[in-house]
């Protein structure tokens, strides 16, 4: 792909610009990736085999704090030097000479996201799933071990107080998304107010990444984690509830659908939640007493992210070509059922 076919860069300026920071020699292919939240994201191959990756926000008015590339350029770059495994951070660009709007330049990492599945079935064999497992809490536990000072990320967002502007942000959401959804439940106004009474006390805070699981997780055959993508909303906060975020989506066989027809981990192979929340605990010391609230809070504000979406496509903000709205509409029930049943078991 050349010239014309790609949106958002202008091609020879982006390929004049880039042996400025880093090695490269032309000519250069330039291949789309899919997914990464609607960014713009290439794959940038030159003349003697070198992939690069380059990533910017969609076209269009975007919202103030939404794609923000520089919060993305500067997690990688802290983290680079630690054992959290992330993508090399090559340049970061907020030159309108050269672009219309911020961009990052970072290396290409090989391996596959485990979006489901189907892909897990062709990618990993049975052993190699263990192992991805191991490596997937291992990893987090990691970043959750890392001072965010010591990396330069000290000024990333506010940590106190984080599950409780959580709980704000997403019951606000819910009741903004009400009329064009047109449903409503009892059960969230309800759980609302009961975890927001609970919130237990937050320690130190660390860098959360807020969609840590093996879709944002490139594995290699054998099972290790090489890389994880997409920090667009990490931030400071508690690690705790980072954690059962990542828990409460490794489904286990027979669990409700709240995570789709075909979640990955549900495949033969891999170790259950007792045995990742048993590995992440001897790994980080935590306190593991209130992790049925913290995955309480994440099955509600799941619930929430689902009633917004659903509540998009009815309002005809989004095409529902493909789309099962009646499963999409039966997973935010799931979600309530189980913010609620964890919510009791932790009283």
């Amino acid at each position: 792909m050349k010239g014309a076919a790609v949106t958002g860069f202008d091609v020879p300026v982006i390929e004049a610009w880039l042996p400025s920071v880093t090695e490269v020699t032309t000519p250069i292919a330039w291949e789309r990736l899919p997914g990464g939240h609607s960014n713009l994201t290439y794959l940038l191959c030159d003349a003697v085999g070198r992939e690069l990756v380059v990533r910017r926000p969609p076209q269009g008015v975007l919202l103030p704090k939404a794609h923000d590339m520089w919060r993305e350029y500067r997690i990688i770059d802290g983290l680079w030097p630690t054992a959290v495994p992330v993508a090399e951070p090559i340049a970061f660009c907020d030159d309108r000479a050269i672009c219309e709007t911020h961009f990052y330049v970072m290396g290409k990492v090989e391996g596959e996201a485990l979006y489901d599945g189907k892909v897990v079935s062709t990618w990993l064999d049975e052993s190699a799933r263990w192992r991805a497992g191991e490596v997937f809490v291992d990893v987090l536990a990691e970043l959750h071990s890392i001072d965010p000072a010591d990396v330069g990320l000290a000024e990333l967002g506010r940590p106190d107080g984080y599950v409780a502007r959580q709980l704000k942000t997403w019951y606000g959401s819910w009741n903004a998304s009400i009329g064009y959804a047109q449903h409503d439940d009892p059960r969230v106004h309800e759980l609302h107010a009961l975890l927001s009474s609970r919130i237990p006390e937050q320690g130190p805070g660390r860098v959360v990444h807020g969609d840590y699981g093996p879709h944002n997780s490139l594995f290699s055959q054998s099972g290790e984690l090489m890389a994880v993508l997409d920090w667009e909303i990490a931030t400071l906060g508690d690690p705790l509830a980072d954690f059962a975020y990542s828990i409460n989506a490794w489904t286990e066989p027979g669990d409700p659908g709240v995570y789709g027809s075909d979640p990955p981990t549900a495949l033969p192979g891999f170790p259950g939640r007792g045995e990742l929340i048993e590995r992440y605990a001897m790994a980080t010391g935590a306190d593991m007493s209130q992790l049925n609230f913290y995955r309480s809070f994440n099955s509600f504000k799941v619930a929430c992210i689902l009633h917004g979406v659903y509540a998009r496509y009815r309002a005809g903000q989004k095409s529902t070509e493909g789309v099962d709205l009646p499963m999409l509409f039966a997973r935010i029930g799931l979600s309530l059922d189980s913010a609620a049943a964890m919510a009791a078991d932790q009283g």
